[in-house]
């Protein structure tokens, strides 16, 4: 089931983010709005637009979701293979992803006030990300 819905989320986003979607949705909504006077503008007429458009918004949500979801999670674990490679990066930074927003703006703002200048640069560089946690 995993593999079957992936495969149709990627297939789906990879369509629905072409150029040729967007033309095709647009015409819909011009005949849809070219419909109008014939249809006497009737209730019909404009719940057709209303109910398609709200199912169509519905399932993308989750398909998008599903392909932010896959992107991260391959994003991070090329980084964390990146990490693990390098000779003087932190192996203590793989993961981190898992860490709540406060704790993750922390490290940030401490590796960022790190970098403002070069004489500070070693005030981080040996510290390990539980000790970048605790304000300094």
């Amino acid at each position: 089931m995993d593999r079957f819905f992936t495969l149709v989320a990627t297939r789906s986003a990879s369509l629905m983010g072409q150029p040729l979607a967007f033309i095709i949705s647009t015409l819909l909504v011009i005949i849809w709005a070219a419909s109008g006077p014939f249809l006497h503008y009737s209730d019909t007429w404009q719940l057709i637009v209303n109910t398609a458009t709200t199912v169509l918004t519905f399932l993308a949500v989750f398909l998008i979701q599903n392909s932010q979801n896959r992107d991260g999670a391959a994003m991070q674990a090329k980084l964390d293979e990146i990490l693990r490679a390098l000779d003087k990066a932190r192996v203590e930074f793989v993961g981190i992803e898992h860490l709540t927003d406060a704790q993750i703006c922390e490290i940030r703002d401490a590796l960022e006030s790190d970098i403002e200048s070069e004489n500070d640069r070693a005030r981080t560089v040996e510290r390990t990300v539980e000790a970048l946690l605790k304000r300094y």
